[in-house]
C-alpha cells in the first residue's frame, strides 16, 4: 500500500482516480493546485504524484522540480489535455515516469499508475531547450496517436542509443529523426541525414567510409567518409531497406566497434556517430528473405519508433492544414482562410501521401483560390489508392480469406456460424498486433482501428 498524490483542477479526474487508486488498496491525497500539492508533499510525503500540467497559478512542469526537490526522485506521472512534443520531452527529461493525454480510459491509468509503484524513480536528466513553434522540424498532433509518438521521442532523445524510426513514406520519420537529435545530448553537433537511394552503387562505400589514395581508379587524394566526419554527430539513415548487403556488413561493426575503416586501408578511425535509421518497409520480411541482415537490424532497432499515417490521425488534420496555410499566408501576405466544406473534405480523405500530399494540397489550394476563402473546389483531385504494393497486400489478403473459407466449408464445422467463426478468427490477430502496436494504449488502438474506445474493450473482455 503507498501514498499517493492527486494534483489536478479537473474535479472528475480525482474523483476517479482516487476511487481507483482507494480500490487498489492505496491511501490518496487530492490537490486542485500546485501551491497546495506542495504543502499536501511536505505532510504526507508520498511515494507517487499523478500531476496535471495546466494547474492555476503554478503549471505543474515547475511543480515537478519542487515536487523532486522535497521528496526526492520519487515516480511522477503527468497527466495532460494539452500534450504536444515539448510537454512530453520536457516532462520526461524533468523526472516523469510516464505521460498520459486526457482523454485516458481508467484501465489505461491503472498499467501505467501500477508500474509507476512499482519502479524505482528516474533521476532527472538535462533541460531541453524549447523548440522554435514556427519552425518548420516541428512535429504537430493531439491525437493519441500521436502522444504515443511524442511519449517516445521523449524517452529515447537523452540515451545514446540506435532508433528505428518506421512509417508510410510522407508521414514525418525525418522530422521524428531531427526531434530525437534537437532534444539530445548531441544537440550542439550537427545532424547528418545520408540517402542511401541517392548515392553511387559503385562509390556507396567510398562515400560512407572514404578511402585512401590509390584505393580504386579515380582515387587521386585520400578523402574521408561522411560516417567518419559525423564523429559525435547524429547520423540518419534514410530508408534503411536500401541498405547494400556489402556495406551492411561494414556498417555493422561500425556501430558495434565505434570505427570506421576507409576503403584500400587496414587502420580503423574512431567514430563515436549515433545512429537513427528510417524505413518505410517491413525489414523483418526482408532478413527473412536474406535481403537485410538480422543482426544489423538488431543493431538498428534498440528503439523503435512508429509514425501513424495521416488516416490514423484524422483530428490532426485541421491543425495541420491551418500551419501549413499559415506559412503560407506569411510568405504570401494574403491572408487565405478554409471554409468549413474545405476542412470537412479534407478530413474524408485517405491521404495515401500522407502530410507530404497535405501539405502540397495546401499549397496548390492557396495558389488556385488567390488569396480568397479556400473552397473544396480549390484542392487537387484524390490521389488513388491503386498502386502495386496495395494492390499487391490486398490480393494475398483476399486469398488468405479465400483459403480460410474453403476449408471450413470442405470441413462443415462452421456451418451456420462461418462469419462468427471468421471474425473470432480475424479480429484477434488484428487487435494483438495494433495493441502492441500502440503498446498496449487502448486510446490509441481504438483510434487506428476507427472504433470506440468502449467497443474495443468490450471485443476484448
Amino acid at each position: 500500500m503507498s501514498q499517493v498524490l492527486i494534483v489536478d483542477d479537473e474535479e472528475s479526474i480525482c474523483w476517479g482516480l482516487s476511487r481507483l487508486l482507494r480500490e487498489a488498496g492505496h491511501r490518496v491525497s487530492v490537490a486542485s493546485s500546485a501551491e497546495e500539492a506542495l504543502l499536501v508533499a511536505d505532510t504526507e510525503r508520498p511515494q507517487l504524484v499523478v500531476l496535471d500540467v495546466r494547474l492555476p497559478g503554478m503549471d505543474g512542469l515547475s511543480a515537478m522540480q519542487e515536487l523532486t526537490a522535497r521528496l526526492g526522485p520519487i515516480p511522477i506521472v503527468v497527466i495532460t489535455a494539452f500534450g504536444n512534443l515539448d510537454t512530453a520531452v520536457t516532462a520526461v527529461q524533468n523526472g516523469a515516469f510516464d505521460y498520459l493525454s486526457k482523454p485516458f480510459d481508467l484501465e489505461q491509468a491503472t498499467t501505467v499508475i501500477e508500474r509507476a509503484l512499482a519502479a524505482s524513480a528516474p533521476q532527472p536528466a538535462a533541460t531541453v531547450a524549447e523548440l522554435d513553434t514556427g519552425s518548420p522540424d516541428e512535429l504537430l498532433g493531439a491525437s493519441p496517436a500521436m502522444q504515443e509518438v511524442f511519449k517516445r521521442i521523449a524517452f529515447v532523445a537523452a540515451s545514446d542509443c540506435s532508433v528505428l524510426i518506421t512509417g508510410e513514406s510522407g508521414t514525418g520519420k525525418e522530422l521524428v529523426a531531427r526531434a530525437i537529435h534537437r532534444h539530445s545530448l548531441r544537440a550542439d553537433r550537427p545532424f547528418v541525414p545520408i540517402n542511401l537511394a541517392s548515392l553511387s552503387p559503385t562509390l556507396v562505400e567510398s562515400e560512407l567510409f572514404g578511402h585512401v589514395k590509390g584505393a580504386f581508379t579515380g582515387a587521386d587524394t585520400a578523402r574521408a567518409g561522411l560516417l567518419e566526419l559525423a564523429d559525435g554527430a547524429t547520423v540518419f539513415f534514410d530508408e534503411a531497406a536500401d541498405i547494400p548487403p556489402n556495406v551492411q556488413v561494414k556498417l555493422l561493426r561500425v556501430i558495434e566497434q565505434l570505427e570506421v575503416t576507409p576503403v584500400g586501408d587496414t587502420q580503423p578511425r574512431k567514430s563515436a556517430f549515433r545512429a537513427i535509421t528510417a524505413t518505410s518497409r517491413q525489414l523483418q520480411h526482408q532478413f527473412a528473405e536474406g535481403s537485410f541482415r538480422q543482426d544489423l537490424y538488431f543493431r538498428l532497432a534498440v528503439f523503435e519508433i512508429h509514425v501513424p499515417p495521416l488516416r490514423a490521425r484524422v483530428d490532426d488534420i485541421p491543425l495541420l492544414a491551418e500551419r501549413f496555410l499559415a506559412r503560407i499566408n506569411h510568405g504570401e501576405g494574403r491572408p487565405a482562410r478554409f471554409t468549413k466544406e474545405t476542412v470537412d473534405s479534407l478530413c474524408r480523405r485517405r491521404w495515401p501521401g500522407n502530410v507530404r500530399e497535405l501539405r502540397n494540397a495546401i499549397e496548390h489550394a492557396a495558389l488556385v483560390a488567390r488569396g480568397g476563402p479556400i473552397g473544396p473546389e480549390h484542392l487537387p483531385p484524390p490521389i488513388e489508392v491503386d498502386g502495386p504494393e496495395a494492390a499487391s497486400t490486398s490480393t494475398v489478403l483476399a486469398g488468405a480469406v479465400r483459403d480460410w473459407t474453403t476449408a471450413e466449408l470442405t470441413s462443415g464445422k462452421s456451418a451456420g456460424y462461418l462469419y462468427e467463426q471468421f471474425l473470432a478468427a480475424a479480429e484477434s490477430p488484428l487487435f494483438d498486433t495494433v495493441l502492441k502496436h500502440t503498446l498496449h494504449n487502448r486510446a490509441a488502438a481504438a483510434d487506428l482501428l476507427g472504433i470506440h474506445r468502449a467497443t474495443l474493450r468490450k471485443k476484448l473482455q
